[in-house]
């Protein structure tokens, strides 16, 4: 059996984050007819934080938050657990869909990621926060030029990032790989445990008078008298308003549906590794950097504190035809043993070490390649969907728009064409699943051309769909 194979032989298809003893007892779901003034749909961290920061702002605001499985059990539990202040995935992808807004923008980041590391302080949350900042490598000569001058770009405008060379970059994380590489290291970006946030925000709303309840699908909603009524499996909801925060999960409204698509993504965690095997990377002597590689399609991993590796992102990267959401297409055994051959390629000083995880879930992607927010039956209903991979932190401004949609104080920010500017819709079927699958392949196929782009990639860049950014 090869190497990469034996590796992930006695795996388990769980995600690491979710598979922990101390996870907090599933609440009871709802039994009959319950009312309240705002009703959250999703359990996950826009739910989460849109009820916390509801709570912060109208204490007696009577609220509902309803999970279909369990808090955390999607995409807010299935992630590589990286934080960044970032919301738009680039600035030249912020100034095309939003010109003059980028600077608001960064600076709306920031803050939201100040006041997002002050609320795990303030409620005593132990996500296992490590401000480790992000680094990312390049792995050929067309990334090393490319990674360059996006940092002199940074450089010159004041950001506080670190150039390493060959030899550099394979001191800080050892790699035969990697070419050179930048340290991002002027923000309050790092590395949480996901699914421990999910269950400390679970725990700090419930003492805030939050009611949950999990094991509860939302089946329908309609306008009810002066507010709404959400119908679920075993009883209803009134309220006065509702706010989604499904992100790519299936919901009743369809121009949601419309705006983002339910992108699979494939991740895997090692054992621990020994003082040696860290000594042989050179990354567990210093700092626990979150890396990325600089491709289309690009891997991302991060050290645990218990010196576990995860390792996801790559080719397994995959839009299934009609959103499939089912569990029918989780547990892709050929994508997990390409995540392993390409991990062994990285790291083959590595090779006995096994993967004792591996596990998947949906990324939202939307047209602009960012949080998507929306309105609608008469400001009755709410929603911030769409992170394209930058939910961890982004998400809770996604909730504070949200709320604020719905008219429950209103700021500055509604004005913005980050919330007013309408996403295009993506492309029905099967010319959608044509096209993510065309750009998929042709990315995969400029990795590996130097980062030469084709005639389709190209097209895409005119349109501002190439995410190029």
């Amino acid at each position: 059996m090869e190497p990469y194979l034996r590796a992930l032989a006695d795996s388990k298809y769980a995600s690491f984050w979710l598979d922990q003893d101390d996870r907090p007892e599933t609440l009871s779901p709802l039994t009959g007819d319950e009312c309240c003034r705002l009703l959250i749909v999703g359990g996950g961290f826009t739910g989460l934080w849109a009820a916390l920061q509801a709570k912060e702002r109208m204490p007696d605001l009577d609220i509902i938050l309803i999970e279909s499985t369990t808090i955390g059990d999607g995409a807010s539990g299935r992630n590589g657990g990286m934080l960044s202040d970032a919301l738009s995935h680039g600035d030249s992808n912020a100034e095309y869909h939003f010109p003059g807004e980028v600077d608001l923008i960064d600076k709306l980041g920031i803050r939201n990621l100040e006041e997002l590391l002050g609320s795990l302080e303030r409620y005593n949350i132990d996500a296992r926060y490590d401000n480790v900042g992000h680094m990312t490598v390049a792995i050929n000569e067309g990334q090393v030029v490319k990674l360059r001058q996006k940092y002199e770009r940074k450089k010159a405008a004041g950001a506080d990032n670190l150039w390493l060379n060959q030899n550099e970059v394979r001191k800080a994380v050892n790699s035969p790989m990697f070419l050179a590489g930048t340290w991002w290291r002027d923000s309050q970006g790092g590395t949480v445990d996901p699914a421990r946030l999910c269950w400390g925000l679970k725990e700090t709303i419930l003492s805030l008078g939050v009611r949950i309840f999990e094991g509860t699908s939302l089946i329908d909603m309609a306008p009810h008298e002066s507010g709404m009524k959400a119908t679920c499996a075993n009883g209803t909801i009134t309220c006065d308003k509702i706010l989604m925060g499904t992100n790519g999960f299936p919901n009743p409204i369809r121009r949601i549906r419309k705006t983002a698509i339910p992108v699979w993504d494939y991740q895997m965690v090692t054992e621990p590794l020994t003082p040696a095997q860290l000594e042989s990377i050179s990354w567990g002597t210093g700092r626990h950097y979150a890396l990325s590689d600089a491709s289309n399609m690009f891997h991302y991993f991060r050290m645990t504190q218990d010196k576990r590796i995860t390792w996801g992102g790559g080719g397994s990267v995959c839009y299934f035809y009609g959103n499939r959401t089912d569990q029918g297409v989780a547990d892709d055994r050929g994508r997990f043993e390409g995540l392993s051959r390409s991990f062994f390629k990285t790291f083959p000083q590595l090779e006995g070490l096994r993967f004792t995880h591996r596990w998947s879930g949906i990324i939202a992607s939307t047209t602009r390649f960012c949080m998507v927010p929306g309105v609608d039956y008469d400001g009755r209903v709410s929603w911030a969907i769409g992170y394209t991979g930058l939910g961890v932190g982004a998400s809770r401004f996604g909730a504070r728009i949200g709320f604020e949609l719905l008219g429950y104080q209103p700021s500055e920010i509604l004005d913005m064409q980050f919330v007013r500017k309408k996403a295009i819709n993506w492309p029905p079927e099967p010319i959608r699943w044509i096209g993510v699958t065309m750009s998929r392949h042709a990315m995969t196929k400029a990795d590996a051309n130097n980062g030469k782009r084709g005639l389709w990639l190209k097209i895409l860049d005119k349109l501002n769909l190439g995410f190029a950014c």
